[in-house]
Parts: structure tokens; C-alpha cells; sequence
């Protein structure tokens, strides 16, 4: 199974200013102090010493997350994605150039719920346009189909959702009923949000991948919490909304239906998994604010382990591939 992320934001897309840019560029340059390079293989080596932040970036897109059972052959392939942000349009635009217009593909997309930041990658899903392929949308919301078809058409999109080539599909899951779908087993569950919002476990061959984003777990109902234990039991990965730092989430943020990093380790120690990835990170938090999140959150949970492996905590990215 792998996991590939193609947007780790939360609430909206961003971009990198130029300013940003800038002083990426004028780090490196730093870092460089005079150095000569004889060809771009030495400049990437000296580059692949600097910090993340220097070099490279989380990216700006909203959520959407990719789950790879199989190498694609060429042929007609079945894709297993989280959430349709605005992640969904890089990827749509990577399985074209994967297998052209002509090849039909399967879709398999599993809502976390409906907010725009989820769905609004999907009027730019070039998929969507392509007559043969099929797209099943899950969730456990009734308004699923209602909240897709409202953003398109006017006055929010000039293409009405009856335009669509591909042939859409709406499946109302149950919470809490396990099913099998595209090769994995599937368990959905509610989550702490307005409107609620769902966490779903995946399994395939042994494997467990805990997709649980846009959810407020403040530990103090001993029930639930022990529900989100079981929930997280085991995992290899859970991609874990740690949107806000622990002290928002307890004073000025609380209750706006997002988790910290701090909640997030707590949870994986007591579930026995085996990786964290932050994900569905703050809008307004730049490359270095998350590098330094990232290694506050590996010291946290250096700190708190007690007789237990280590959890691997690492920040998602745009393009972050984990291989379970």
C-alpha cells in the first residue's frame, strides 16, 4: 500500500509569495558562501544538505490523498483517493498523463465531508470530463450529491455538473459497518465537527491506513476517546489533522473543529501506531513554522514514550509518497 499526498492544507489553498521565494533563494545562496559548482549534479547534492524550508516547500494545496494498492499497468486501474481539495486537480492531471484520454479508469473517492475546502478541487478533476471513466463518491453525509452539484453551474462555475463526461456516482456509507471497496477494508467513523465530518481506517494485506482529518479530540470524555483508540489501533500511518497548536486548541480555537500535535502523538501512543503525519496544516503557517512544529511534535513524543516503539512523527507534504 502507498500513501501519496497531493494537498496537506486545511480550510484554503495557498501559494508562496514571491517574497517567500525570494528568501529561499537568498538562504541558499547564504548556505552557499562562494561556492562553485562544476554541473547541476553538485548543485543538487549541496542542495539536498540544506533545510527543508531552504529547498523545498509543504505546498498550498487543500485536501486530497491518495491510496496505490497496485503498480498501474497501462491499462484500466482503479484509484483510491481521500477528499477531493484542490490536491484532486495535480492528481487528475498525473493519471492522464499516466494513460491518455482513451483508457478508462475507476475512482473510488472517500469524503471526509463537505466543507469547500474537501470538494472544491473537483470542478477542476479533469477526469470528471472524460466519457468511460467511472467516479463513485462515498460518505456518510445524505447531502452528498446535493453539496457536488451546488458548486457547479452558475454563478459559481461556468460548467454545469450535467456536462460532466464521466459517469458520477453517489454511495451513502454506514459508520461503524465495516465494507470492502477497490481492494480495501473499509471503516467509517464519525468525527468531532461541524456537520460532523468522518475518519476512515483502510486495511489491505496487513496493512492500516487511519485518514483522519478535520476532527476536534480534546480528550475528556473517556468513552470517546478510547472510541478513537480503537479506531487508530495498530495503524501504520494516520494522517492526523493537527491544524492548531495544542494552546489554541485549548483557549481561542477551541471548538472550531480541529486537533494539535500535541492530541495527535497522545492519541498514536495510546493506539500503538506506528507513524503520524501532521496534516491538514494551518493556512497561515509557512515552510519554517511547520519544520519547527515537525521538531517540537518529535521531541513531545520523545518525551511522553513510555515502554513503547518510537512513533515516526513526520509533517505531510505536497507529493510526500510512504510506502506501508
Amino acid at each position: 500500500m502507498r500513501i501519496r499526498f497531493w494537498g496537506t492544507r486545511g480550510s484554503l489553498p495557498i501559494a508562496l509569495t514571491a517574497r517567500e521565494v525570494e528568501a529561499k533563494v537568498v538562504a541558499a545562496l547564504l548556505a552557499a558562501d562562494g561556492r562553485r559548482f562544476d554541473d547541476l549534479e553538485a548543485a543538487q547534492v549541496f542542495a539536498a544538505t540544506l533545510p527543508f524550508h531552504v529547498t523545498r516547500t509543504f505546498g498550498g494545496h487543500s485536501s486530497c490523498v491518495e491510496i496505490e494498492l497496485q503498480a498501474p499497468d497501462g491499462g484500466s486501474h482503479d484509484y483510491l483517493l481521500c477528499d477531493l481539495g484542490t490536491g484532486a486537480r495535480p492528481f487528475g492531471s498525473a493519471v492522464i498523463a499516466r494513460h491518455g484520454v482513451t483508457t478508462p479508469n475507476v475512482f473510488h473517492v472517500f469524503m471526509s465531508h463537505m466543507h469547500w475546502d474537501h470538494i472544491m478541487g473537483f470542478p477542476l478533476f479533469a477526469p470528471a470530463y472524460i466519457p468511460g471513466n467511472l467516479i463513485r463518491i462515498y460518505g456518510c453525509h445524505h447531502e452528498l450529491e446535493a453539496a457536488f452539484r451546488a458548486q457547479h453551474g452558475a454563478p459559481s462555475f461556468p460548467v454545469d455538473f450535467s456536462q460532466l463526461g464521466a459517469q458520477i456516482e453517489f454511495v451513502t456509507l454506514a459508520a461503524d459497518v465495516p465494507v470492502t471497496i477497490g481492494g480495501l477494508e473499509v471503516l467509517a467513523k464519525r468525527q468531532i465537527h461541524a456537520g460532523d465530518s468522518y475518519g476512515y481506517r483502510f486495511t489491505h494485506r496487513g496493512k492500516t491506513f487511519v485518514y483522519s482529518t478535520d476532527s476536534e479530540h480534546k480528550l475528556d470524555d473517556p468513552d470517546v476517546t478510547d472510541g478513537f483508540i480503537d479506531f487508530f489501533r495498530d495503524a501504520d500511518l494516520v494522517a492526523f489533522d493537527a491544524m492548531y497548536s495544542f494552546a489554541d486548541a485549548i483557549s481561542v480555537k477551541e471548538d472550531w473543529g480541529h486537533s494539535s500535535n500535541v492530541v495527535g502523538v497522545e492519541l498514536c501512543q495510546l493506539a500503538n501506531a506506528k507513524r503520524l503525519a501532521l496534516f491538514h496544516h494551518e493556512p497561515i503557517h509557512d515552510d519554517q513554522r511547520l519544520v519547527a512544529i515537525e521538531a517540537e511534535t518529535r521531541r513531545f513524543e520523545e518525551i511522553t514514550r513510555v515502554d513503547a516503539a518510537p512513533l515516526e512523527v513526520f509533517a505531510a507534504y505536497d507529493g510526500l509518497e510512504i510506502v506501508l
